[in-house]
């Protein structure tokens, strides 16, 4: 039987929506934080005599702040200690990549200036670690970048495996970029319209990198960041949660040709805020949708899911375990977080997944 209970609760003051664990062996306890804020124009004043008048709307600003912390396991009372934040343009999505870069661990933001943002991990005067800006590439004027994925999601990359990045935006579409190891410095390869509307998420296939997938959401991203859980594998945090959402497209490309889809699916009836690869399982790929359901699928076979469990609350992130290969954690929106057990689902095709942990409802067992 297992069981989950909180060691900390801490208070980021803006609306955290990414956190990310480092998977680097030497710096998995550190733990970044991504924050995104929308600060509204103040409401008019109450005066009679400017009714009629020609007003001027403010423009929303889109407030975000970067959070570093330290955990350390041998103290029993507030383990999390913050070393770093940086205030920065709002943070839509983050992750780390797999592997070192020039000696060094290096995490990718994704921004509402519409940016790619690599920042490197270096360690500070105090024996502790900072991140620092290293590279930064515009996608698109007038654009927010919405997600971005690593190619370097499975182990065993080889050597002349180049290192790449999959960006998705406000305007619907995908950036392939490549980071040149040596400097590093990031580098658009190619563009193009995948989309009509906000292009949600994109993600690659770990095991063939030349694919990625993507999906879009006909809700605004204020609107489905407002009402998101996120997560990683050993922290979340519950954010505010409501209802919406009426898309469920997911595409897979090839990024050799860019601009022709692989394939189309509406399997999902919601916007798909999730796509994951099964770093362990080669053709094993996780959706999840505002729909409420977790998706299992072969990616050889993209019209029927492998797996269809619904979860009781909009799926803003899914994240495979990184050392148990069966394990899938879910962040279900106002249901909480859920681990599911995928071995039986992928060993033979069965129609349901297993819920192992729900923060929402009485515990079970598989």
């Amino acid at each position: 039987m297992m069981g989950a209970f909180a060691l900390q609760t801490v208070d980021t003051e803006l609306t955290a929506d990414s956190v990310e664990w480092c998977p680097l062996q030497g710096c998995r306890h550190l733990l970044a934080c991504g924050t995104y804020q929308l600060r509204r124009p103040e409401d008019p004043p109450a005066d009679p005599q400017s009714k009629g008048r020609m007003e001027v709307e403010e423009p929303r600003v889109r407030l975000g702040r970067l959070y570093l912390y330290n955990f350390n396991e041998n103290k029993s009372i507030h383990p999390l200690v913050e070393v770093q934040r940086k205030d920065t343009s709002a943070i839509l999505d983050m992750k780390w990549c797999h592997i070192p870069v020039a000696g060094h661990a290096l995490l990718g933001l994704a921004d509402a200036s519409g940016s790619i943002q690599l920042l490197r991990l270096v360690e500070s005067e105090e024996k502790s670690h900072v991140l620092e800006p290293l590279s930064s590439l515009a996608l698109e004027e007038q654009c927010l970048a919405l997600s971005l994925d690593w190619s370097t999601g499975k182990t065993g990359r080889a050597r002349d495996q180049p290192l790449k990045i999959i960006s998705s935006d406000s305007t619907g579409q995908l950036h392939l970029l490549m980071v040149n190891e040596t400097g590093p410095k990031l580098q658009k390869v190619a563009s193009w319209q995948a989309h009509q509307f906000e292009a949600w998420i994109a993600a690659f296939d770990y095991w063939h990198t030349e694919i990625v997938y993507s999906a879009v959401n006909c809700e605004s991203h204020e609107d489905l960041i407002s009402r998101g859980l996120s997560l990683d594998w050993f922290f979340y945090l519950e954010l505010i949660q409501n209802k919406g959402g009426d898309d469920g497209l997911l595409r897979g490309w090839d990024t050799r040709v860019p601009g022709k889809f692989l394939f189309t699916s509406k399997r999902h009836t919601m916007g798909v805020c999730s796509i994951q690869s099964s770093p362990h399982w080669e053709h094993v790929l996780a959706t999840g949708s505002y729909d409420e359901h977790i998706l299992l699928w072969d990616t050889r076979n993209m019209k029927q899911p492998l797996a269809d469990t619904p979860v009781q609350g909009g799926v803003w992130r899914i994240k495979w375990h990184p050392f148990h290969h069966h394990l899938l954690l879910a962040a279900c929106m106002h249901s909480g977080f859920k681990i599911l057990n995928c071995q039986k689902a992928v060993a033979s095709a069965q129609v349901l997944l297993v819920p192992l942990h729900d923060t929402a409802a009485p515990q079970e067992t598989c």
